[in-house]
């Protein structure tokens, strides 16, 4: 989400010291244990952001724009932190995937990864739902305000750019890299003013979660497929200008990941 950041969530110059620190402990690691953290992770990130929108409906616009995005970028900010030595901290299908394609995530971990993720989301969208009834119900999906086209070409925009941040902070050793879950939140704010037009969701678990629980599918495939081909675009973007002669090392990569 973001959420995204990891490996984070979308590697050059060696710095052992910094680079082996995170990845050393990944061996140990079941991958069991892996896909109970991107679970918890992407149940504690949509409970926040989404409850967010919750309050801000229900109370009268109380936590304002400016306060949901915050909310989102530090729930991203913290559980990058939290998790990212553990399973890389991707919390969003989109990043997995588009990691994947750039071989810095095995694609057979793929499908688990993507279920925890949907998973955890839906039991947040589920939780919130639980909590908040009656009037106080709101349906904290993502639906266009205007067009398709409109909410599809935001959402490939601003994920591209999320995945592009999150692979110069978390995956490129020349960057500084215990700053990236700061950057990648912060990265997560300045896009979220795109939430009146298209959403602002740049995660498929994201949207998928609260559209299973209040079975509103409407427009659901614009964010499913522009967010993953906005990360896919900007993990590859970064790559092309990523060259050097220099090994690579992810950060909060674990060493499968690894090219």
């Amino acid at each position: 989400m973001a959420d995204a950041g990891n490996d984070s969530n979308g590697t050059d110059h060696v710095l052992p010291d910094r680079a082996a620190k995170p990845s050393a402990l990944a061996p140990w690691i079941p991958f069991s244990q892996k896909v109970v953290a991107e679970m918890l992770a992407t149940y504690f990130l949509i409970f926040a952001g989404c409850g967010s929108i919750v309050v801000n409906l229900s109370r009268e616009k109380v936590v304002t724009l400016p306060g949901i995005a915050i909310t989102w970028g530090l729930a991203v900010m913290v559980m990058v932190y939290s998790v990212g030595h553990v399973s890389g901290a991707h919390f969003n299908p989109a990043v997995t995937i588009a990691f994947a394609t750039c071989k810095r995530h095995p694609w057979k971990q793929v499908p688990a990864y993507m279920a925890a993720q949907v998973v955890g989301a839906t039991l947040a969208a589920g939780t919130l739902r639980l909590l908040f009834e009656g009037k106080e119900d709101h349906f904290i999906g993502t639906t266009p305000s205007g067009s398709d086209l409109q909410a599809f070409v935001i959402e490939f925009i601003i994920t591209f750019y999320l995945m592009f941040v999150v692979c110069a902070v978390a995956t490129d050793s020349r960057a500084i890299g215990e700053l990236a879950g700061l950057a990648i939140g912060a990265a997560v704010v300045s896009v979220m003013l795109a939430v009146p037009e298209s959403g602002g969701s740049m995660n498929p678990a994201r949207s998928l979660g609260p559209a299973i629980v209040s079975g509103r599918y409407e427009c659901l495939w614009i964010y499913l497929l522009a967010p993953t081909l906005g990360a896919i675009g900007g993990a590859w973007a970064y790559n092309i200008i990523r060259f050097t002669d220099k090994p690579s090392c992810p950060i909060l990569a674990f060493p499968e990941e690894r090219v």
